[in-house]
């Protein structure tokens, strides 16, 4: 059907519009994509890292708001004062005071003697290791700055692919979970056993209380056993949480490592003659940073070693010789302590071990890698030459054996590199270190025979006691 020329000329804009809305998508340009704002990138993803204060979109929001709420936040000096104050009212006064007013009472419980003894022990380890937390984290703040350059947010993970940025991104929200998934059971467990032994065990009596106490208010009438459980509830909270928290941020630098030699293997696939510089400047970066985190931890490693060892091992001998009868609401303090003691430190050591055999792994990946290489250079070199065929068979030679079969002064390089790789490799496998001592499975082995003995022989004095 034909148009007459004042029909065309008459066509308005609309119908104009309208026909350019309706031709095909082929024939239309695309419509261009909408970016979105900087503000609405996840931060492992923004490649200016420029984002420093807790807003919405901010990965690290979650343990920002812990540590504001627990005052560990030691960005200004008022916050770093409320956070020393906070560390001293309740890791050390709050315990204090309530083991100085507790008073045993053999009309609510025949053993309520021991369930203060009990109580009074279980109260040093989770001090100790609260301590220990604290001034780890105190060091990281006063040395690193903060939560970005502890977990090389900062500029080390510019360098990485997005494989491992969003592999990070997902091991920060796990690593939060984890936090509270192992913090509120036991919280209520806590606070359970405590109602129990504040309102039907034992009798809360604070020495100075007529002195501290205004005269339109009598002793009697304050209710000191729900001043005391709300009191200790929330020191426990405060000490355990600051403890879990460096374990769980040491499990993060862990897995960022992992996630990084898992780069690596990728990085063995590529078959270019650059690979081997590559994968030793990547696996030299991954060193460097290790050496840094086991330089981070490994003090509060061993002295958390050592103050759940020692404690654990005292708390046994002090239930062993008691001759009272063993209860929830006499031993929970000491049933609770060490579930959470020994779920973060485990936690730490798997993360380090895994780290560790992660890196040795690597010596077995590059000889497989080497292997394969020359084994292609060597088909490579024993195929026939071009014949009127050969270029069907060609088609099915993989592009690793025409990328090595090449000029003989390439192959050689290329054989000489994967070869000091390998070697590379072999001679710096190790992982976390604590003092030079690689922390490994063999290490951990070693530990748990050494912890087995110190048990037996404080079972074999029980016995020669009683």
């Amino acid at each position: 059907m034909e148009y007459s020329d004042e029909e065309e000329q008459g066509s308005s804009p609309a119908s104009a519009s309208e026909s350019e809305s309706e031709c095909p998508p082929l024939m239309a340009p695309p419509p261009p994509q909408p970016r979105a704002p900087p503000s609405q990138r996840p931060l492992l993803l923004n490649p200016a890292y420029a984002r420093c204060k807790s807003v919405i979109h901010d990965e690290l929001r979650s343990f920002r708001v812990f540590l504001q709420w627990c005052a560990l936040d030691h960005s200004t000096r008022a916050g770093r004062a409320a956070s020393y104050a906070a560390f001293l009212a309740l890791a050390l006064l709050v315990p204090a005071a309530v083991s100085v007013s507790l008073r045993a009472d053999a009309a609510l419980s025949p053993a309520s003697a021991s369930a203060i003894t009990f109580n009074r022990v279980a109260q040093v380890p989770v001090t100790g290791l609260a301590a220990i937390s604290f001034a780890t984290l105190a060091v990281f703040f006063r040395r690193f700055g903060g939560l970005r350059q502890l977990l090389f947010l900062d500029g080390a993970l510019r360098d990485d692919t997005t494989y491992v940025r969003r592999g990070y991104a997902r091991e920060l929200d796990r690593a939060f979970r984890l936090l509270a998934a192992l913090l509120l059971p036991s919280l209520c467990v806590e606070a359970a056993h405590k109602a129990v032994f504040f309102f039907c065990t034992v009798r809360v009596d604070p020495p100075a209380a007529p002195v501290v106490l205004p005269p339109l208010l009598p002793p009697w009438r304050v209710p000191w056993r729900a001043v005391a459980l709300v009191a200790t509830v929330a020191s426990w909270v405060y000490r355990t949480g600051v403890f879990l928290l460096v374990c769980v941020l040491f499990r993060l630098t862990c897995e960022l490592q992992i996630l990084r030699f898992e780069g690596i293997h990728h990085m063995f696939d590529v078959e270019a003659r650059a690979a081997a510089a590559e994968i030793f400047a990547e696996h030299r970066r991954i060193r460097t940073q290790l050496l840094a985190t086991s330089h981070r931890y490994r003090v509060f490693i061993i002295c958390c070693l050592v103050t759940i060892t020692v404690s654990q091992l005292g708390a046994l001998l002090v239930v062993l010789s008691s001759g009272d009868a063993k209860s929830f609401s006499n031993t929970g303090d000491l049933l609770v302590g060490l579930a959470v003691q020994l779920s973060g430190f485990f936690m730490c050591l798997f993360g380090a071990a895994r780290i560790t055999h992660r890196a040795q792994r690597m010596v077995s990946i590059a000889s497989q890698w080497h292997m394969s290489m020359v084994a292609a250079m060597h088909h490579g070199k024993s195929s026939p030459d071009s014949t009127s065929a050969s270029d069907v068979d060609a088609s099915r030679v993989s592009g690793s054996s025409a990328a090595v079969s090449q000029a003989e002064p390439g192959g050689a390089f290329s054989y000489k590199s994967r070869q000091a790789l390998v070697t590379y490799l072999r001679h710096n496998g190790g992982g976390i270190t604590l003092f030079g001592f690689t922390l490994d499975r063999g290490l951990l082995h070693t530990i748990f025979v050494f912890e087995m003995t110190l048990v037996l022989w404080i079972l074999s004095k029980v016995v020669v006691l009683q």
